[in-house]
């Protein structure tokens, strides 16, 4: 069985208190691999290195000579394609069908967009009058921002990861990488990459561990590290918030959400069904941006619940080299525990199960797995917590709604606001309530269609700041005006 160190300075390294954990594949409950897990000792040299690599050779290269090297990166990624589509469906349980049409080629391509990109955004530049009459000009740089605290979550690791590192590294800056506990293996294999490429020692870095009194801990308290980048849970994002606002550092949060669905009678029915069932079911609920609210016009209700029912039950279950299976286990038994609690909170509360509701049988040899169920309720109240609460599995609730108006007043009536997707052929009506919803994206007849150069972030509670396109050059740089009087 193998360990799993970190990435510290271009090498692999274990921890100096010889702590180790398990990775379980959540498929069938084994273990993995043993991963080693970073104290403060680990914690600092890799600060200490991505703070050196800033003064070395990567803070001496032209952009040309940079965006070259993550070219590179993406196609080590994709010259191993393979190797990363197992280790990532190991760690996750996810179909490699699946994985091998978004995690693996959209983390490898993270690289070459935004290195294209960084090399094709222009600056500002503005001439002023001086009373002399002479005139001035004012221009503005981009600089890298210098160090950057990178904490990935599990459901989509590599994919999720990439989207930070990349732009990071297109900019300039030089990185820590702290991905999830649940799945540390592609995140410690990029190394090899990056190091094949040619990315200096200490550009890319990563410590392996948990939240509290952990690496996560360890590195969002470490002074010099200049600018956080989170996806996952609200209520740690408050806790890396917190800890960067001593020494006011910046902050990048992409936190949870409980993301609403809106279907009026005069949808597409086909296309809202299909949506619907991915935003509800794809890689088994595990979405920030899925949509566990799904809000029906009365007259087509029964027929969509109909319709969404019939299509749940035609998923196949099973594990990653199932060809036929569209739909993996949970990440892990923890986090099972967790959807299953809110299963039986359904039932608790009154609701209809209108299909699911508990764990599928499976093979013995991999009744070990975090498996559950796809599942659909009605007739829950508003303020259910299963309706109320981020559950981040394989379920939906269908409730009725009369009026335009009551749709929108339902889709906004929660703290959070990071994603909706609204299900109409009135294009009139998308554009009139796409507006109204309190949300940092919004999807009109479509789910989950990104193009990168667009803004990406939540509103409210989901979130804090806009990565993507621009606005992740605008985060990862600090730009510099500088005025020369003429």
């Amino acid at each position: 069985m193998k360990d799993i160190k970190h990435y510290i300075n271009g090498q692999y390294v274990g921890s100096a208190s010889g702590k180790l954990f398990d990775n379980v594949n959540p498929a069938n409950g084994k273990i993995i691999s043993k991963v080693h897990e970073a104290g403060r000792e680990e914690v600092d040299a890799a600060v200490k290195a991505a703070r050196a690599a800033l003064r070395g050779p990567w803070g001496r290269m032209t952009l040309e000579q940079r965006t070259a090297i993550l070219h590179k990166v993406a196609d080590g990624i994709n010259a191993r394609f393979d190797e990363f589509l197992e280790a990532e469906c190991l760690d996750t349980g996810k179909p490699k069908s699946l994985a091998s049409h978004i995690d693996i080629p959209r983390g490898a391509a993270n690289f070459k967009v935004f290195a294209d990109m960084i090399k094709n955004v222009p600056t500002e530049s503005f001439e002023m009058p001086t009373p002399d009459g002479t005139g001035a000009l004012n221009y503005a740089v981009r600089r890298p921002k210098g160090v950057i605290g990178v904490i990935s979550p599990w459901n989509l690791p590599l994919l999720l990861m990439t989207w930070k590192v990349g732009p990071a590294l297109a900019c300039g800056n030089t990185v820590v990488v702290k991905p999830s506990e649940e799945t540390p293996t592609t995140t410690a294999l990029l190394g090899e990459v990056m190091k094949d490429a040619g990315v200096p020692d200490g550009v890319y870095n990563v410590v392996h561990g948990f939240g509290g009194d952990s690496a996560g801990a360890y590195l969002t308290e470490h002074p010099e590290v200049d600018g956080f980048t989170f996806t996952g849970e609200t209520g740690t994002g408050e806790v890396i918030m917190k800890a960067a606002a001593k020494g006011i550092r910046d902050i990048s949060l992409e936190l949870g959400g409980k993301n609403a669905g809106l279907v009026f009678a005069d949808c597409n029915m086909d296309k809202a069904i299909e949506g619907t069932m991915r935003s509800a079911f794809a890689n088994c609920g595990q979405v920030c941006l899925g949509t566990e609210r799904v809000y029906v016009e009365r007259s087509i209700f029964d027929e969509f619940v109909s319709r969404l029912k019939a299509a749940a039950e035609g998923l196949k279950i099973g594990p990653p080299d199932d060809a036929e299976a569209n739909m993996g286990p949970l990440v892990s038994l923890k986090h099972r525990e967790k959807v299953l609690s809110y299963y039986q909170k359904a039932v608790d509360d009154g609701a209809t199960v209108v299909t699911g509701g508990g764990v599928p049988d499976m093979p013995s040899e991999l009744a070990g797995g975090a498996w559950v169920q796809p599942t659909i309720w009605t007739g829950l109240a508003d303020d259910s917590e299963v309706v109320t609460d981020e559950i981040f599995g394989p379920c939906c609730h269908i409730r009725p709604f009369d009026t335009e108006e009551e749709a929108i007043e339902l889709a906004n009536s929660l703290p959070y606001g990071l994603a909706s997707a609204i299900w109409s052929e009135n294009i009139t009506r998308a554009h009139r309530v796409a507006g109204q919803i309190e949300a940092g994206i919004i999807w009109v007849n479509s789910w989950f269609l990104r193009d990168l150069r667009t803004p990406f972030g939540g509103s409210k509670q989901s979130g804090v700041g806009r990565e993507g396109g621009v606005h992740s050059l605008e985060f990862y740089t600090e730009m510099k005006n500088i005025c020369v009087k003429l």
